[in-house]
């Protein structure tokens, strides 16, 4: 028999086309496209590969020109498909022909499934020799299993994927040009609107308004110390929220010399281990380590396409009893784990955590194969390791803790002590670098036992705003609103960065981010709230289960989003001059001393920069700090007069700064000290266009000389050069060094110290 594989990427065939042929595979280009065969069983293969969707749905041509078609009426216009790689398409349709079996390898879930479906409908493939291989990993057992045991195409998924397509398409390009031409921003500018888009800002934007409308309120803590060991012990009234109760308290108390036990009482805690990796979890813990969504999702595919990992898109938090741990276990002794992997697999009996999420589809991520860290680098070991480590953790045993409880009574007053020692590090040990557990240990103690009071105090604080969102943290709160998948989250979170909606690793909403959000609010009919869109994720679940159809849920879909489009429509001027002006004060910087006018942000193909409206008569403009988030004040310079900029950086507190790079007060700021390399330039600290701090001479090019820094923390110059090297000396916090970390004085210094620890060693 002739077959034709058709996967979605090139990795994946090459990777299928390696197992199914004990890599005796061969392959032909031929116009861009690349065809990978091979015999089996007296079976001759073809593996092709598309390039994801390469059949995309848009409107007609027509309804391309934004001035002339109303969106409204884009509401009920059909869609139609078109084919986006023709090379591709044509090679398929060639070898259809010649086939006895067309086999389906696209990823396992509704995209996977529409991508292949729309292939072979678009080829006019007879679909009674259509096949699925269905598979979670692209490991040799995986993949033998799925060919061995082919299944039906699944319409009911794809036409929930398909669905989806078509909602998604009318919401986002209906409203993006009803709100962009409102407020008069179209072509590069346009002002986009989602389905799933516009209530994922909303979160952040009330977030950002819960933050700025909180007062913190103050209240009092009193603290006690106790003992040899100085343990602390809290007042059972804290906080106090009045001042007069706490300073009462703490007058009665501190007259006291010691306290008497009433209460103590040791138990151990048995520490339950962390659930396996779906998606979201996933992207959760590797943002974490310093790894964004979008780049943890990337990876993850690489990982998965490369046969190191299951499938990374799941909602499942439960190994199936089909998968052996042990096998698993066996195959991660090739990787740098194999001490870890060894000492689990001593365990009697090996069975996994689980989560509360179970689902048939695909199983939670978890390692396929060993991989050293000395052949994968960067983000991609990085992220290779947490998966493991999160597998590890999950078949470890549980973790054991000593817990204890004091209760010490001065003068009628209760304080109490909570003490925590880890006895076994069971899966935590495994785990333990992505942890942070502080262990506080307390004194052997019994009830009647008189302990001596070393210290009593009184603290002040005031409470707290809640925190911002990071994209962590907002993809979990994105799941449980069940606003858009798995596979779609992090996409959202990078198209309000691409928008210039929000900004900075702590997701900060701009003025223009707040102003759609509030306009779409007050005229939207609801798209803000997670509701509207929770109930359409519920319909495509409808229709991947049989419940309903494609053609009843778009339908529905299309009524709601045409009386979204009426109201906005009849309400545009004035959604237009809430979003024109929360723009110009996005963009307006401040007066322009010069001439009068204006000075606002500007656009250029090297970048932003802060120009004169009064251009070209005024030329005056100035660059934009590099690597910060930018926020505007109404804070004049206090030396030059010309308005000022807060700059947050990660690190670093925020800070005031001129928007004149060369004025004194930058310059003052920013000098450390004279060059010794050129003795003319002085050294200054520096940002990349990245955002990474160094110090270099103000004379670059004609000097080079430059200096690391650390990334966080305060630096300021201490006004003196270094007596062995002559660069300037630096004061970081408490500490006075010199800037350079070649500095012989710094290398005498690393090696006694070292010299001394050795000595205190032997």
């Amino acid at each position: 028999m002739r077959k034709l594989i058709i996967t979605e990427k090139a990795n994946a065939a090459r990777r299928i086309s390696t197992i199914l042929s004990d890599g005796k595979s061969h392959s032909t280009t031929s116009g861009g496209v690349t065809v990978i065969t091979f015999d089996r069983d007296g079976d001759d293969y073809c593996v092709i590969s598309l390039r994801g969707h390469i059949i995309e749905l848009d409107y007609p041509k027509e309804y391309n020109d934004w001035g002339a078609i109303k969106p409204a009426d884009l509401v009920y216009t059909q869609q139609i498909k078109t084919v986006r790689v023709k090379s591709i398409l044509n090679s398929i349709k060639e070898m259809v022909g010649n086939s006895d079996e067309i086999i389906i390898a696209t990823d396992y879930d509704r995209e996977g499934e529409l991508i292949g479906m729309e292939t072979v409908k678009a080829v006019n493939a007879d679909m009674s020799k259509v096949r699925r291989a269905k598979f979670s990993a692209l490991t040799k057992g995986e993949v033998e299993n799925a060919f061995a045991n082919l299944t039906d195409p699944d319409s009911k998924l794809a036409d929930a994927a398909e669905a989806r397509q078509i909602v998604d398409l009318s919401w986002g390009a209906v409203l993006t040009r009803l709100i962009s031409l409102s407020s008069g921003q179209v072509g590069n500018n346009f002002m986009s609107v989602g389905r799933v888009q516009s209530p994922t800002l909303k979160l952040l934007v009330d977030r950002h308004e819960e933050i700025e409308n909180f007062v913190p309120v103050p209240y009092w803590n009193i603290i006690g110390k106790f003992g040899m060991l100085a343990f602390k012990g809290e007042h059972q009234n804290n906080p106090f929220w009045e001042k007069e109760a706490a300073d009462a308290v703490l007058e009665k108390v501190q007259k006291a010399k010691s306290g008497i036990v009433e209460e103590y009482s040791t138990d151990t805690k048995e520490e339950y281990r962390p659930a396996p990796f779906d998606t979201t979890m996933m992207q959760v813990e590797a943002n974490k380590i310093g790894i964004p969504p979008t780049t943890a999702m990337k990876l993850a595919e690489d990982l998965y396409t490369g046969g190191y990992i299951s499938y990374p898109r799941t909602e499942n938090t439960e190994y199936p009893k089909s998968l052996n741990m042990r096998t698993v276990l066996e195959k991660l002794k090739e990787s740098d784990f194999k001490e870890e992997v060894n000492e689990i697999l001593l365990q009697e009996k090996i069975y996994p955590s689980k989560g509360k999420r179970s689902t048939t589809d695909h199983p939670p991520i978890y390692p396929t194969a060993g991989a050293t860290s000395d052949k994968m680098k960067g983000d991609k070991w990085k992220l290779y390791e947490l998966i493991v480590r999160r597998f590890l953790a999950t078949v470890g045993p549980n973790a054991k803790a000593e817990v204890t409880k004091c209760v010490i009574d001065v003068d009628g007053e209760k304080f109490t002590s909570n003490g925590y020692v880890l006895k076994e590090k069971g899966w935590k040990k495994y785990y333990q670098k992505y942890l942070t557990t502080t262990e506080v240990k307390l004194p052997v103690l019994k009830e009647g036992d008189s302990i001596d009071i070393r210290s009593m105090s009184i603290m002040d604080a005031e409470t707290k705003p809640p925190y911002r969102y990071n994209q962590g943290s907002l993809i979990q709160e994105m799941d449980r609103l069940q606003l858009g998948t798995k596979s779609t989250r992090h996409d959202i979170i990078g198209k309000l960065f691409s928008r210039n909606y929000v900004q900075g690793n702590y997701m900060v909403p701009t003025p223009s981010g707040i102003a759609l959000t509030k306009s779409l609010e007050k005229h939207g009919g609801g798209i803000t709230e997670p509701d509207m869109t929770a109930r359409l994720e519920s319909d495509m679940l409808s229709i991947s289960e049989g419940k309903r159809t494609l053609d009843s849920v778009v339908s529905e879909s299309q009524d709601m989003l045409h009386d979204v489009a009426v109201k906005i429509s009849d309400e545009s001027e004035e959604i237009g001059k809430e979003i024109k002006e929360a723009l110009h004060s996005q963009q307006f910087i401040g007066v322009c001393p010069s001439c009068g006018n204006n000075m606002t942000v500007k656009r250029s193909k090297n970048g932003n920069f802060i120009g004169c409206d009064g251009y070209p008569d005024c030329k005056r403009a100035y660059p934009m700090p590099r690597g910060a988030l930018v926020q505007t004040t109404e804070e004049p310079c206090p030396v030059c007069g010309l308005p000022q900029l807060r700059l947050i950086r990660k690190g670093n507190p925020p800070s005031l700064q001129c928007i004149d790079p060369k004025c004194n007060s930058n310059i003052l700021k920013n000098d450390l000290g004279l060059c010794p390399t050129c003795n003319n330039g002085h050294i200054r600290i520096m940002f990349s266009k990245a955002g990474r701090r160094f110090a270099g001479c103000s004379s670059w090019p004609t000097c080079t000389q430059t200096y690391p820094l650390r990334p966080r923390g305060s630096i300021e110059p201490a006004g003196r050069a270094c007596a062995i090297c002559n660069s300037p000396m630096i004061k970081f916090g408490s500490i006075e060094e010199c800037i350079s970390p070649d500095c012989p004085g710094k290398k005498k210094a690393a090696r006694a110290t070292g010299a001394k620890k050795k000595s205190d060693a032997e």
